[in-house]
């Protein structure tokens, strides 16, 4: 009796020394994701929108363009997106582009949404590939990609209508 309660308890301190191994791991390792570098060129990308226009980072050379990583589910996303509608109304013309990338939701899910808060900005789709490049992780974040193609920042959290403007007049050619 006192062997097999020896090896139910060493089975038991196994799993456990295990289980804190991988914590361990998985947080020292999670922070190796390459997040896109202030002052380095943005990764070049081709995503479609909902009305099946292409669209290429690298098309958009000599203006600014304000790249957004969103989720329908995200509140703080939700929340923003009016403000970014009505500064790209304001900026659109003035040599600013506004890039509104979904994390991989179905069209459906992300049409809706795009209806219900009529927005007039393209918005794509990314199943992954551009999150991975771009270093995805929390939503909302914004990068600011100037007239070069270089990111000049990038900003996690919700974003508030001042910001969206200070934002967009900072890469406006």
């Amino acid at each position: 009796m006192k062997k097999r309660r020896l090896w139910i308890r060493t089975i038991i301190l196994s799993v456990l020394v295990l289980a804190v191994g991988y914590s361990l791991y998985a947080n020292f390792t999670k922070d190796k994701v390459q997040k896109v570098a202030i002052g380095e060129m943005a990764p070049d990308f081709v995503l479609v929108d909902l009305n099946g226009q292409k669209h290429q980072l690298s098309d958009y050379e000599g203006q600014g363009v304000f790249l957004n990583f969103w989720g329908t589910f995200c509140k703080p996303c939700e929340e923003e997106f009016p403000y970014i509608d009505n500064q790209y109304q304001h900026f659109k013309d003035k040599g600013v582009q506004v890039l509104a990338v979904d994390v991989g939701e179905t069209e459906f899910a992300v049409r809706q949404f795009v209806e219900r808060h009529k927005l007039t900005f393209p918005v794509v789709i990314d199943q992954g590939d551009v999150q991975a490049a771009y270093g995805i992780n929390p939503l909302p974040i914004t990068f600011l990609i100037d007239k070069n193609g270089t990111v000049i920042k990038s900003h996690t959290g919700q974003l508030t209508e001042a910001m969206v403007h200070d934002f967009m007049k900072q890469i406006q050619p």
